[in-house]
This record gives C-alpha cells, structure tokens and sequence, in this order.
C-alpha cells in the first residue's frame, strides 16, 4: 500500500535540521530559550552586581593597603612546611609552596579512593554472603561509620596515632611499625634507579593499549604486560626496604606522619562504608534468574559473584561510586583540623602571611575545582566502557 506523501509546510522544514541549515539567528534563539530579553535583562543586572562588589572589594583592599592580583605568587614564602613530597624551604616562592599543597592533597586523595573502593567493595561483597555473624558485623560498621561525622572520626584517629608507643614499644609486624612518630612500611627500592623501568613500563602499556585497540587482540594482553613490567623491575634490581630498629628510632624510607596516617584511615574508614552500600545495592540490582542460570552451568559462588554478577552491578556502582571519591577528595580539606599540610593549610598560612585571602580562596576553589573534573572524567570515561561492554552482551 502506497502511502501519499504531503508536502512540509513552512513551519515544519526546518525541523530535524542542523543548526547551520536553519540560520545562526534562529540557531542562537533556540539555545538562549524562551523570553530572551528578559533573560537578557537579568545577565546583565547580575554582571552589573558582580561588577559593583569587585569595586568595593578593590576600595576595602586599597584602604588596607594590599594591591589586588596574583602577584604574590612569585614573592618568597616566609614559612616552613612540615611534610614535603618535593624539595621545600622558606626562601622558596608562594608558588612552589601552593604546589606542595596540591601533591599532599593528591597524596592523600588518590590512595584514599584507592583503598576506600578495594575496602568497599570487599565489605559489600562479604555482608551479602550468607553468614548470619558476618552480615550483622558488616551492617554494624556501614551504620556507625555512616552515622558519625567525618570531623569526629579525624579526631579519634589522630589522637590514637599520637598516643601510640615509642619506638623502642612500637606495634610492629610484617614490617610494619606503628609509633608516634608515624607508621614506617616496606618501600621498594631499585637499584639501579626507577627512570628506564618506569619509561619502559609505559612502552608497554602503550602497546598493549594499541594492540587491543588497532589490531582486536586482547585475550590475555594484560597478564603479559605484567609479567613483562615484572619482569623490567627484577632486571633493574627491584628489593624492598624493611624497616628496623636502630638505635633510638625506627629507620626506613618510607615514613608515614601521623596526621597523613590519621587523614587516609579517616578517609579509607568512612568512604568505605559508603561504597559498601553502593556495592550492595548494585549486586541486589542483579535478576535472581542470574544466579540460578549460573549454578546450572556448575559455576562455584565465588565464580558467580565474579564472572556475572559484578560486571552487570558495575552499571549501578560506578556511577554512585563517582560522586563518592568527588566528596572524599572534596573532604580530604579537612586536614587543616590535625595540622596536616594540605591545599587548605598552605593556602590559609598564604592568605594570614600576605593579606590576599580572596586570591587564596579563588586559587583555592580552582584547584579543587580541577582535582574533581578530573577524577569525574576519569570515572565517567570507565562507566562509558562499562555501559558499551553491557549493550555489547546484549
């Protein structure tokens, strides 16, 4: 049966068209919206506003007699800073000291989201096992991490990681020491310096990347890589550094201070307990019909829990998970209550040393404004891959 077809009218021709087909005119219409004069009116009112307080802000700050700009940042810190992943002193400029604030932030932050999603996920996965002593000690921590504030648990951990014994008393195990000096762990050491066996590393990622990509081959890609990149760092002569007691004092190279120590635990423990409700809603999202096809097919708990029902819960936890690691890195600001050198520290000591508080906060705002569009790029990039892999299974 032939259908007639009907001319469009003059109303309907620009429908489904691209903006360059239908005019700039008409294009920019349909994106400012409805009423645009009045939304016009109201810009401008608030730019007026914005501008009439920058002023005033100008006024205040010229009366006090600091010149506002970003100037600063080039002029030597007068202060110390107590935990430095880089070299730092105080002749060094405002600029490099903000920067050893944003590598303690990151420091603290991307281990956190770290541990906090392996805790997480763990205590998900084991409240929901079917052990009756089991689940009740999971809901038992979920509820009480949940339902106490974060400043509050930084307290208990700092005042714990500072009454611990001297090092001559210290708790120690699996070379581990925990003191009031800070928790020393194994470091790994190569001797003949980490450059070329890191550089080497990335070439093989890099292959390995364009193999899956350009030439489909991925079925056991990543197991070779990393025994290749094992394999780099035992040829470069990879050992470990134990910590031990010597004399007065614990000696290692790596050292944990207590308020790094006290910030990660606080962040790990309560972060954790919200992911652990995320992972648990996300199994519970899975049909039951799932679990039974896989027992028919002889697949073992463990098997079913890996193989099917995690990567179906993934499309229901990563994007949850998102904005957990965005409020534990938002979060991490509170190292400024324990003393622990963060943005926030660095940043307050800048504005009472130089009189530029609205600078601090702005550089303030921008940089944790930065750290959270990355790591929401880096998560929504890993739920796109999750999502295309679910519709692939289809």
């Amino acid at each position: 049966m032939n259908i007639p077809l009907r001319e469009a009218g003059p109303n309907e021709a620009g429908r489904g068209q691209s903006p360059h087909r239908r005019g700039v005119i008409p294009a920019l219409v349909a994106w400012w919206g409805p009423r645009p004069y009045t939304q016009l009116a109201l810009v401008l009112v608030i730019l007026a506003g914005l501008w009439l307080l920058g002023q005033n802000i100008a006024a205040a700050l010229e009366k006090a007699g600091i010149s506002p700009g970003f100037a600063f940042l080039t002029r030597a810190a007068s202060f110390q800073i107590g935990e430095s992943v880089i070299p730092f002193s105080a002749g060094d400029t405002y600029l490099r000291a903000i920067g050893v604030g944003v590598i303690n932030t990151l420091r603290v932050a991307a281990v956190g989201c770290v541990l906090a999603a392996f805790l997480g996920t763990a205590l998900g996965v084991l409240g929901l096992m079917g052990n009756p002593l089991l689940t009740r000690l999971v809901r038992i921590y979920v509820e009480l991490i949940r339902n106490t504030p974060l400043l509050l648990q930084l307290f208990f951990w700092i005042a714990l990681a500072r009454n611990l014994p001297g090092p001559k008393q210290a708790v120690h195990g699996g070379g581990i020491w925990l003191t009031n000096r800070g928790v020393y762990v194994p470091a790994p050491v190569v001797e003949a310096g980490w450059l070329w066996p890191l550089l080497a590393s990335l070439a093989v990622i890099i292959a390995v990347l364009a193999l899956r990509r350009f030439a489909g081959v991925r079925r056991g890609t990543w197991p070779v890589a990393l025994a290749l990149i094992a394999g780099l760092f035992w040829q470069a002569g990879l050992a470990f550094d134990i910590p031990a007691l010597k004399g007065l004092n614990v000696r290692g190279r790596l050292v944990l201070s207590p308020e790094y120590a006290a910030l990660l635990v606080a962040l790990v423990v309560k972060f954790s307990a919200a992911i652990a409700e995320i992972v648990r809603a996300g199994i519970l999202s899975v049909p039951e019909g799932q679990r039974e096809a896989a027992r028919t097919m002889g697949l073992s708990d463990w098997q079913i829990m890996r193989l099917v029902i995690l990567p179906q819960a993934l499309r229901v936890i990563v994007p949850l998970t998102t904005s957990v690691f965005l409020d534990l890195t938002k979060d991490s600001s509170l190292a400024v209550a324990i003393g622990y050198p963060d943005l926030v520290s660095v940043l307050n000591t800048t504005a009472n040393t130089t009189g530029q508080a609205i600078e601090a906060v702005l550089i303030m705002a921008g940089t944790f404004l930065m750290l959270n569009l990355g790591v929401a790029a880096l998560m929504n990039h890993y739920n796109r891959r999750v999502a295309l892999r679910g519709e692939g299974r289809r």
